[in-house]
């Protein structure tokens, strides 16, 4: 019998917003012709995004108690549940997994030609996959959505992706499976440690020793790190980005990046608080090296794809040191950046993949003058170049600005050192906006250009909105995660760690 608890909605509205995309992907099985599977597959997002969208407006944020808890028995020898549950931190991340879905899916309407109906269920079968990760109480239960998503991801990239996507595909899932395989060590030696439970509310209060938790959190670091990507488990995404077809790239930079993250918030520091004070300082110094490196990177290169990569190891870099400061403006910055970079990140992605539909082109040399002949797509390319810079007003610069006062408050001299990503952020994309934008145009591809449709309009302004929200009045997404945020903190200072 499924129990709810503390549910506004009186039924299972985690559950149904779970698997509303799956039961979508079933029903394309049965439905012919290319144009109903894009238009099934852009209806049952919109659904979910929906119930997702309700599902904010009822959640309670005063409270750092988990909302809307589902619960049923499912193999009860081991003590494993099918158990959900979410709080203000990982109701951000619900809410982004459904609308970056029905962004996927607009995204793909003219890109994807062929299989468009198994593409659309593949992608359906991942929404329903990453919903699950952001909203597991069982730890068991988290692992089975965690490691499920690598199979539609997979084949995403390795059936529509580039030339070299078998290369790319092999490498995503040899890195995030090597990952896994210590993630799994962990939860089993956490299982024991806890008195055999995998409920995480339960393990979040049987904290086991310290020598046990270092070993722990090795394992559960490898496999996060590997996710976020952290330097230098980072060389799978450049590879994984430029071989997947627009829909996957923003999965990837939008939702795949946040597991690993969620991964710390949720497990490392809250279970093994003591060895998260023991590593804070190493991790932080990867973060640092992952953010200047991973702008020298970006700066380097001709591919579009390649750059907006690079670009997401950077900002991610912010992302751990935000969240490994442990302090609340670090933490709370890192979490909305986290936010923000999905945002951003995709729209990027999103505008690269439709310069690429006309061009067939990544490489930078190959443009110029886009102002000239497509002046709302360079409009939109404008805008989310700022973004990602972190111009005052947008999303990305209240995130970054949040953590960097959190890491200035922790230390001074790696507060300063992060601030080189920032500014070869503004080297890298500033040049590639001029390159691609301004200038003359290349005669070769003016033939093959034509400005953005009313689809496309929709997809760039509905990832637009938040960026201006957030740059803007951050108070409502700050307010929805602070005091799960505080509670979070709280339980590492129980446990010794002070800041």
């Amino acid at each position: 019998m499924l129990a709810t608890t503390a549910n506004t909605f009186g039924f299972a509205m985690l559950s149904l917003i779970i698997f509303v995309p799956l039961l979508g992907a079933g029903l394309l099985l049965f439905i012919p012709g290319e144009a109903r599977a894009r238009q099934l597959a852009l209806l049952v997002t919109s659904i979910d995004l929906l119930l997702t969208v309700q599902l904010v407006f009822a959640f309670d944020p005063s409270t750092h108690a988990m909302q809307f808890q589902e619960q049923a028995e499912w193999i009860p020898s081991l003590g494993i549940n099918y158990a959900l549950g979410v709080d203000g931190i990982s109701i951000l991340f619900v809410f982004l997994s459904a609308f970056l879905g029905w962004i996927c899916v607009l995204a793909s309407w003219r890109a994807i030609k062929q299989r468009v109906k198994e593409f659309m269920i593949a992608l359906l079968v991942m929404q329903t996959l990453m919903l699950g990760v952001f909203t597991a109480l069982d730890l068991f239960l988290f692992y089975i959505f965690w490691e499920a998503m690598l199979i539609p991801m997979y084949l995403i990239i390795g059936i529509w992706g580039g030339d070299n996507r078998i290369y790319a595909t092999f490498k995503f899932f040899l890195y995030t499976l090597a990952g896994s395989v210590l993630f799994l060590v962990g939860i089993i030696a956490l299982y024991f440690q806890a008195g055999e439970t995998f409920n995480i509310l339960a393990l979040m209060k049987q904290v086991p020793p310290f020598e046990i938790q270092i070993w722990i959190f090795l394992a559960f670091f490898v496999a996060f790190a590997v996710k976020v990507p952290m330097f230098p488990f980072h060389t799978w995404l450049p590879d994984a980005h430029v071989q997947a077809p627009t829909a996957g790239s923003i999965v990837l930079a939008g939702i795949l990046l946040k597991m690993g993250a969620y991964g710390f918030l949720r497990f490392s520091i809250p279970m093994l608080p003591q060895a998260t004070q023991y590593f804070a300082m190493p991790v932080i110094l990867l973060s640092l090296v992952a953010i200047i490196y991973g702008g020298y990177l970006a700066l380097a290169q001709n591919d579009l794809k390649k750059l907006v990569a690079y670009s997401s190891i950077s900002h991610m870099g912010f992302v751990t040191i935000g969240l490994f400061v442990l302090n609340g403006q670090g933490m709370e910055g890192g979490i909305l950046q986290m936010f923000s970079h999905g945002i951003v990140t995709s729209g990027l992605f999103l505008l690269v993949g439709l310069v690429y539909e006309r061009t067939h082109s990544r490489a930078i040399s190959d443009y110029g003058g886009l102002m000239k002949v497509m002046p709302l797509y360079t409009t939109g390319l404008a805008f989310f170049t700022l973004a990602s810079m972190a111009l005052p007003g947008t999303s990305a610069f209240i995130g970054e600005l949040l953590v960097l006062v959190g890491t200035f408050s922790y230390n001074k001299i790696i507060a300063a050192l992060a601030v080189i990503g920032a500014v070869l952020s503004a080297a890298y994309l500033l040049s590639m906006f001029r390159r691609v934008a301004l200038g003359q145009v290349n005669n070769k591809l003016q033939s093959e250009i034509w400005d953005l449709d009313s689809r496309e309009i929709v997809a760039i302004l509905s990832l637009a909105v938040f960026v201006i929200w957030i740059g803007f009045y951050p108070g409502p997404f700050l307010g929805l995660m602070h005091v799960s945020v505080e509670h979070l903190l709280e339980q590492a200072t129980a446990s010794g760690i002070t800041r």
